[in-house]
């Protein structure tokens, strides 16, 4: 099966962009997966061609148009109907690796970009299977590189793409957890050098320590993953202890 992409873009010259290279470019010459766009301009009807109009109730730039949208969405709909739809605006929630492994997993994703100072929130509320998804907390000049990030993320996930099978899992946030530190030769460098538990051959002992690891630096520099990650845990050993007494 191919991962099908279509992305709803004011500009599909963007795409595929970097993802005609590397391991995303190889897997689509392989077919492992396709990308066509659809030009939101098209499904103007005035003969500006208008997209985007003034803010109601006043106030900087301009706001992609409802009807507009509607028109696009309905097409990319009967091309993909069964594919899940996503925006990307800074006002989503944050796209997740949870997400994303889910994605990879089904036949593919619509992509709609934003620009300017955004859409018309009456879209959503016409098409609520429209996933409002952000990259972070930062503002974009348009939705097209948060999307070619979400593609870039979904395709490396698929079959046959990544040469080793454990590079997809052993990784940040697939445990709820940041990935632990890698080193490689030389062994010493700066006068720096690897850690000796990384060299003693001892699978056991690298484990232990690649876990830990792992648990500081989540704690660290993201509290807020950790606290979830604990949180997760202490509910798992809470019901391990429930079913051992049941």
């Amino acid at each position: 099966m191919t991962f099908a992409a279509t992305i709803l873009t004011l500009y599909p010259e963007m795409f595929p962009g970097p993802l005609r290279l590397s391991l995303a470019g190889r897997a689509l010459e392989e077919q492992k997966w396709s990308i066509d766009t659809i030009q939101i301009r098209d499904f103007a009807t005035d003969k500006h061609r208008s997209v985007d109009d003034t803010p109601a109730g006043g106030g900087a730039g301009m706001v992609l148009k409802a009807d507009v949208l509607g028109r696009a969405v309905d097409h990319a709909l009967s091309r993909q109907p069964n594919t899940p739809i996503f925006a990307m605006t800074p006002r989503g929630a944050p796209l997740m690796q949870e997400r994303v492994r889910e994605l990879a997993a089904g036949p593919g994703v619509t992509i709609l970009c934003g620009r300017f100072e955004g859409f018309d929130e009456r879209i959503f509320e016409a098409y609520p299977q429209i996933e409002q998804v952000s990259l972070g907390d930062i503002v974009l000049s348009g939705g097209e590189p948060a999307a070619l990030a979400l593609l870039d993320a979904c395709i490396r996930l698929l079959p046959g793409v990544m040469g080793a099978p454990d590079s997809g899992t052993e990784e940040s946030f697939e445990e709820g957890l940041l990935e632990y530190p890698h080193y490689t030769r030389p062994y010493e460098w700066g006068g720096r050098t690897i850690p000796e538990v990384l060299r003693s051959g001892d699978h056991a002992k690298i484990a232990a320590w690649r876990k830990a690891r792992s648990e500081e630096d989540t704690r660290l520099r993201r509290p807020d993953l950790w606290e979830r990650h604990r949180g997760v845990r202490d509910q798992s050993a809470s019901g391990a202890r429930h079913e051992k007494k049941d």
